[in-house]
């Protein structure tokens, strides 16, 4: 397959509705999850006169964090939109932009960046109500299905279980390329957010942290037993925990509880948005048939990939699992509409009920059980 094949992207359509004058556009998202590509690719659409700048250009950098408006406006210029890509790179982006959507008549800006926790800290209050965020993933399936037959699906799915969906992932023409990738990925991209922009040095840390979670989809974690087994303490594991989610690494879902005395709420549950960065941290890249976590990897995979539809959908939706003290449990829970939705989540198909306590608790919930029959209905409709 040619490198230069593009699948669609879907927030390809949601920023050709986004955008507007005097709204600046923020897309967040990993390292090499396609940000460049998505704006360079809705830029080529674009009829009016645009500006496309780097953040890591020392002139650039230089010009957007002037505070001066009259310096903003020279760059500008008579440009109608601004495109920035890393955004995070430049200091005091948020006053600065704040400063060009206020004072430039009917300037369109769209910054991308990939270090959400930094770009967060310097967009925060100075575009309250400035700014529309959209959140971009590795490859969605429901992107993916504009380039793929159901038979091409069904028979990709080991491989999407395997090595994940980064862009570079589905266009690489081997497993051996898949597997130097991720390794690349993990070993130079992965952590530098967080490692540069935090200061922090014990990368070996942060690795043994992500592994330890990455043997745990599914289960419940305690930071405190997560530091334990890591050699630190609890509060620089909730502090890498926070750093990696908001780095798109991992995600958690909390537990659901609103009448049972009896039902667990406090340890969350921790899912990658990519099983081939999951994969690679342990170092298993064996098929399916030869592993004993395909429940997992399953779990996971559904789970990540109704949270981007969620996102490139507008789907708006709480997230939950279900567990009581007794061990009676529900995989997924999401609140939509005032209204629970209760998954449980099989790689084989099985007919099951909802546990007595959920169906006596919630009687008006609905449920459903995702396996490879349905699954796709699940992420792409």
């Amino acid at each position: 397959m040619e490198k230069t094949f593009y699948i669609p992207q879907k927030h390809l359509e949601n920023l050709k509705n986004f955008v507007q004058p005097n709204k600046v556009i923020v897309i967040y998202g990993s390292r090499r999850c396609g940000k460049t590509t998505l704006l360079k690719k809705f830029l080529e659409g674009v009829s009016e006169k645009y500006l496309f700048v780097n953040g890591e250009d020392i002139f650039v950098q230089e010009q957007l964090n002037s505070q001066s408006i009259i310096k903003l406006k020279n760059f500008v210029g008579d440009y109608k939109l601004l495109a920035i890509d890393e955004a995070q790179r430049i200091p005091n982006i948020g006053l600065n932009l704040k400063l060009i959507v206020d004072n430039i008549e009917n300037i369109k800006v769209i910054a991308t960046g990939s270090a959400s926790f930094d770009l967060y800290q310097k967009l925060g209050e100075p575009l309250t109500g400035r700014k529309i965020t959209l959140k971009l993933f590795p490859l969605a399936q429901l992107e993916l299905a504009k380039i793929e037959k159901p038979h091409e699906t069904k028979a990709n799915l080991e491989a999407r279980l395997i090595f994940g969906s980064y862009p570079e992932i589905i266009l690489a023409k081997d497993d051996r390329e898949k597997i130097t990738y991720l390794r690349e990925l993990a070993s130079s991209y992965l952590c530098k957010d967080i490692l540069e922009m935090n200061g922090l040095k014990h990368s070996d840390k942060l690795i043994k942290i992500l592994q330890l979670l990455a043997f745990q989809i599914g289960s419940e974690v305690s930071s405190s037993e997560i530091a334990s087994q890591a050699g630190i303490n609890k509060k620089t594991v909730e502090k890498y925990f926070d750093l990696l989610e908001k780095v798109f690494v991992i995600f958690k879902i909390r537990g659901f509880s609103r009448n049972l005395r009896k039902e667990v709420s406090k340890s969350p549950k921790y899912y990658f948005y990519d099983l081939g960065v999951r994969n690679v941290l342990i170092n298993n890249f064996n098929p399916i048939n030869l592993r004993n976590d395909v429940g997992m990897l399953w779990e996971n995979y559904i789970i990540s990939e109704r949270i981007k539809k969620q996102e490139y959908t507008g789907l708006q939706a709480n997230n939950y699992f279900w567990r009581t003290y007794d061990k009676k449990e529900i995989d997924f829970v999401e609140e939509r509409s005032g209204k629970l939705y209760a998954y449980e989540i099989k790689w084989e198909p099985k007919k099951i009920s909802p546990p007595k306590d959920w169906n006596e608790t919630y009687p008006h919930s609905e449920f459903l059980v995702i396996s490879q029959d349905n699954y796709l209905e699940f992420i792409l409709i």
